[in-house]
C-alpha cells in the first residue's frame, strides 16, 4: 500500500495563513496524490483544522511549532500505523505539481532497489519525494527544525532523481504579492 502524505500543518507565516486553508491548493495536492496512484491519502494538519473529504485520513502534529520536521515525523507515523509500505511527500503549496508528476516520481520509487525517489525541476530537488517504509525509522530521527526528508535524501547516493520539469515547475508560494491565488505570488 502506498500512502500519500500531505504535509500541511504550518502556519503560513510568510503566506499569512495557514496554507491548507487555500481550498484550490488544498484540492490540488489531494487530486495529485489520490489520481497519482496513492492508495490512501493522508494529511497532517496543526495550525489550522479543516473539513476535509471522508476518505481523507487525518492526523494532526501537535508539536507543529517546531517546522516541517512535525509534519514530516506526523506523517509517516501515520502512514505506518495503517500498514502502507511507501509514503509519497509532499507539500501544499506547489499547486502545478499534478498527478503525472506524483505517478512519475512513485513508479521510479517501486522500480528501485533503495525504495527512494525525489521530483527534480532542472537542477532543483522538490516534491513530491517517496520513502519506502524500511527507510521510515531513519528519517523520524534524522528530521529537525524546519527540514523535512532533503537532509537524509541528499546523503545518499541511491535516491532516484526524477526529472519532472517537462510536467511541472515545481515552485512552492511562500509569500503574498501579485500572482497566486487571490493575487498571490510564488517564490
Amino acid at each position: 500500500m502506498t500512502a500519500g502524505v500531505l504535509l500541511a500543518a504550518g502556519a503560513g507565516r510568510r503566506y499569512g495563513k495557514p496554507k491548507v486553508l487555500v481550498d484550490e491548493w488544498r484540492n490540488s495536492a489531494l487530486a495529485a496524490l489520490r489520481d497519482g496512484g496513492c492508495d490512501v491519502v493522508v494529511v497532517v494538519l496543526g495550525a489550522a483544522q479543516v473539513r476535509l473529504p471522508d476518505d481523507i485520513i487525518v492526523t494532526t502534529a501537535s508539536d507543529w511549532q517546531a517546522g516541517l520536521s512535525a509534519s514530516v515525523r506526523a506523517g509517516l507515523r501515520k502512514a505506518d500505523s495503517i500498514g502502507a509500505e511507501y509514503a509519497v511527500l509532499h507539500v501544499i503549496d506547489t499547486p502545478d505539481v499534478d498527478a503525472a508528476v506524483v505517478s512519475r516520481v512513485l513508479q521510479r520509487a517501486l522500480a528501485s532497489h533503495s525504495g527512494l525517489a525525489q521530483a527534480y525541476y532542472g537542477d532543483r530537488p522538490g516534491h513530491p519525494v517517496v520513502i519506502a517504509r524500511r527507510h521510515w525509522p531513519e528519517v523520524i530521527e534524522c528530521v529537525t527544525g524546519d527540514r523535512g526528508a532533503g537532509p537524509f535524501l541528499r546523503a545518499r547516493d541511491d535516491v532516484e532523481i526524477v526529472d519532472c520539469a517537462d510536467l511541472a515547475t515545481g515552485v512552492d508560494h511562500d509569500e503574498p504579492g501579485l500572482g497566486g491565488p487571490s493575487g498571490l505570488a510564488t517564490t
